[in-house]
């Protein structure tokens, strides 16, 4: 009830702060060149498997398409082969005249996932982490979770005067619960503790259940042409994340989280073809975060990053990530088809186990292809093969790019 109560009166504020100047503009607006795609969902990646549903993806503009730029919303209903169910609404909406940036990421999750321990060193196979003696031993490698998921991430973020730069806040809460840990019958069997369940015991968390919730303090500099399929141009995002006990959060903590993105064009008569770059950093700052909380390959907000390992793959307290596309037309003088070429490394630092951030650098590296079904909102869909290391491989078909 405390915590109902309090994300009430923050929201409260926050719709006052940001709607109350503008109320006049949203009922004054419609939606303009809304494009909705109800495409009946055919998607995979390894730690899914085959996904199928309904993958609707919207498109719109809140104002004038001259002085606005383009929202979009991404809706998942989708049942894998894996016995999974995946719910889920994300969402980027600029409102008139670019005053406000809205970004959701809700989602309702039934679902499992291996997990392989902390740090970027971790093995395929399960076996004993060297870093604890074998009499109170801790599972290094494979291992299965079932669990579910509950999240809700909104963050508002104003303009400010006429640049391109915003400031805002945000409320996230991530509830995990009915989590089991378990091998696979024809996984190798190793006696000693999962990691999931020594680390949280040795920070005091639920083994079964528990509850991140927090508000955010943001900036973001928006300078894309398109969000959801750039051809030029810049994009940097910063939060600090605050999660205190009185706002719901099992223990208090802190991190921080910095985005960047830059796209360099390479033709300006075909501004498909050109080279993107992504760095992105994940850190706890204060305090311990529930096992499941960690930074995480492919637990970005579109679930992009490390293509070429399945999503949880590697873990860990902090977190730093790269990547680089080159991404071509392949048509001399249409724009539906594209191909892309790509690398990516990553690594995790965990003072769990000792390891450090940088130890070890994992790579990724691939090639895709681009299907262009609208043309002038670029709603793309993408199907990329992707390798990683010691075998690690996955195929990953999506809509709209990487990043």
């Amino acid at each position: 009830m405390k915590t109902s109560f309090l994300t009430l009166i923050f929201w409260s504020f926050i719709f006052n702060f940001s709607f109350s100047q503008e109320q006049k503009e949203f009922q004054a607006n419609k939606f303009n060149n809304f494009k909705l795609v109800p495409l009946p969902a055919v998607a995979s990646n390894p730690a899914n498997g085959w996904m199928f549903g309904l993958a609707p993806a919207a498109t719109w503009y809140m104002g004038q398409p001259e002085s606005t730029k383009l929202s979009n919303l991404v809706g998942n209903l989708l049942y894998t082969t894996k016995k999974q169910w995946i719910f889920s609404i994300r969402s980027n909406i600029f409102t008139n005249e670019n005053r406000l940036i809205l970004m959701g990421d809700w989602r309702y999750f039934i679902t499992s996932q291996p997990t392989f321990g902390l740090g970027s060193s971790t093995p395929n196979e399960v076996q004993l982490d060297p870093a604890f003696p074998s009499s109170n031993g801790v599972l290094w490698g494979e291992q299965q979770m079932d669990f579910r998921l509950i999240r809700f991430y909104e963050t508002v973020l104003k303009r400010v005067s006429d640049t391109n730069f915003y400031l805002g806040l945000g409320y996230h809460l991530d509830i995990h619960s009915k989590i089991e840990n378990f091998l696979n019958e024809d996984q190798n069997v190793v006696s000693g503790q999962f990691t999931h369940d020594a680390y949280n015991s040795y920070h005091g968390f639920d083994t079964e259940s528990y509850t991140l919730s927090g508000i955010t303090l943001n900036a973001v500099y928006e300078n894309r042409d398109v969000a959801v399929s750039p051809y030029e141009k810049n994009y940097a995002f910063i939060s600090l994340k605050f999660n205190p006990s009185f706002f719901g959060s099992d223990q208090s903590s802190s991190t921080l989280l910095m985005d960047y993105r830059h796209y360099f064009n390479l033709n300006p008569d075909r501004k498909r073809h050109l080279i993107g770059v992504w760095a992105y950093g994940n850190f706890l700052m204060t305090g311990n975060l529930p096992y499941m909380n960690l930074p995480s390959l492919g637990w970005d907000m579109f679930g992009r990053s490390g293509r070429g390992y399945a999503q949880g793959r590697f873990r860990g307290e902090n977190m730093l990530y790269s990547e680089v596309e080159y991404r071509f037309p392949l048509q001399q003088n249409k724009e539906t088809f594209g191909g892309t070429i790509f690398l990516n490394a990553n690594s995790f630092g965990s003072k769990f186990n000792g390891e450090k951030l940088l130890e070890t650098i994992n790579p990724g590296y691939g090639v895709g292809l681009r299907v262009m079904i609208n043309k002038a909102n670029r709603t793309t869909i993408s199907a990329d093969y992707a390798f990683g290391r010691e075998g690690n491989s996955g195929f990953y078909l999506n809509i709209n790019e990487s990043f």
